[in-house]
């Protein structure tokens, strides 16, 4: 039986695997610089953390979870997005206790059972960060700077920034209230996902992709122009902090986010080098979470966003990113005794930090310097039973095709 990798899965293969390590290098770079500090957390969580946290009622906990019931009878759940594993962990680990801000992110793999497309797996990646402990606007727009500004220094400058406000439990019921009496008209004209979401999260009607629904509530009210006063003098600061930044930014008052817990600001990146599904990055305030969680009442503020689609985007855009690392130099052994020294050698100059190869197949000269040739080795140094025994050889650089005679003793140093 030949295996294959589950629908909705795929590898990464070693020649895709340096792009991934240098878009991860830079994220790790640009949250270290706002203060953010990495949180790892696991997996597999209960089944209740997300249906609380998302909304029983969400497509993504009614229809994509990947959920059973272990050994031990519990439910369990594949994490299918990191905010809730996060908050969980802030509550659980007391760090609320240790200031009175966390600032955390991850990076990791995420799983949802939902049609396999580009961009979008059964299993993919993420990175996003969540700061804790404050209801500033100003970290709401720390939040966009940070995504912006990973994608900048990838490279990637056709970003658009959207943003609403969601709202709060003060003035969104009445908000929903007036908007499901509006819907309700319009019923029988909606899409089925849309008929079913009147009633239970009709906010996400506005977010619908079909193009029938779309211009059949083009006219209905949005949340940003029944917003309390608390929430409104919330956004206007949003805005004001990113004009003052010089930041270009479209205020959707149909942008509504696919969870439950959001509040106050929403917000959305997206790239037109990814066609029709654009979305680079979304996320925004969800100040009642903590405590849904169990957790004392506290705002927090956050965002995530996808690394296939960020994949996707610099493969399009042809970005080059740094060069991958390749060996400095390949040693070449022509028989049992020098094999074996350029085995040791090898060894010994990856301990100085120097990237280096050997055959380990017995080949022929010609098939080493051809393998050197594949790996892009920067030097060739051919080691034989006269080499050995004189102590040097000829180093040649594979570019210019030069060679120089060095002491096969201080190979290290004539590489430095």
């Amino acid at each position: 039986m030949k295996f294959r990798s589950l629908k909705g899965t795929r590898d990464i293969l070693p020649d895709e695997t340096e792009r991934w390590q240098q878009v991860e290098q830079v994220i790790h770079r640009v949250l270290k610089n706002f203060n953010y500090n990495e949180i790892r957390t696991p997996v597999l969580e209960t089944t209740a953390l997300f249906s609380r946290s998302i909304g029983e009622l969400t497509d993504i906990v009614s229809k994509e979870m990947y959920t059973f019931t272990d050994r031990s009878g519990e439910s369990v759940t594949l994490r299918p997005e990191g905010t809730a594993a996060a908050l969980r962990a802030y509550i659980q680990n007391n760090l609320g206790e240790q200031g009175s801000l966390a600032k955390l992110y991850y990076i990791g793999p995420m799983f949802r059972q939902e049609r396999p497309q580009a961009g979008r797996l059964r299993q993919f990646h993420q990175f996003g960060a969540e700061a804790i402990g404050s209801a500033a606007p100003e970290l709401d727009v720390e939040m966009m700077l940070i995504a912006l500004q990973i994608y900048e220094d990838l490279g990637i400058s056709n970003t658009r920034l959207f943003i609403n406000s969601v709202g709060c439990e003060q003035c969104r019921p009445y908000y929903k209230e007036l908007l499901t009496q509006e819907l309700l008209k319009l019923k029988d004209k909606l899409s089925s996902d849309s008929q079913s979401r009147i009633q239970h999260n009709p906010l996400r009607v506005l977010d619908s992709k079909d193009e029938n629904d779309k211009a059949l509530t083009a006219g209905l009210p949005l949340m940003k122009d029944h917003l309390c006063a608390e929430c409104s003098g919330h956004f206007a600061e949003v805005q004001r902090f990113l004009q003052s930044l010089n930041v270009q930014l479209s205020i959707d008052g149909r942008l509504v986010r696919g969870l439950d817990y959001y509040t106050k600001t929403a917000f959305e990146i997206t790239s037109s080098d990814l066609g029709s599904q654009d979305a680079l990055a979304g996320g925004g305030r969800y100040d009642l979470l903590v405590k849904e969680l169990g957790g004392k009442p506290t705002p927090g503020t956050g965002f995530a966003a996808g690394i296939e689609r960020l994949m996707m985007a610099l493969g399009k855009k042809g970005s080059a990113l740094i060069p991958a690392v390749r060996p400095r130099i390949f040693l070449i052994g022509l028989d049992t005794a020098s094999r074996s020294w350029a085995f040791v050698k090898t060894c010994k100059l990856r301990r100085q930090g120097i990237p280096a190869e050997t055959d380990y197949s017995e080949r022929s000269l010609k098939a080493q310097l051809r393998e050197a040739n594949r790996q892009q080795a920067q030097f060739v140094v051919i080691v034989g039973g006269q080499e050995l025994q004189s102590g040097s050889a000829k180093l040649k650089n594979m570019r210019s095709g030069e060679e120089v005679t060095v002491s096969l003793d201080a190979l290290e140093q004539s590489l430095k």
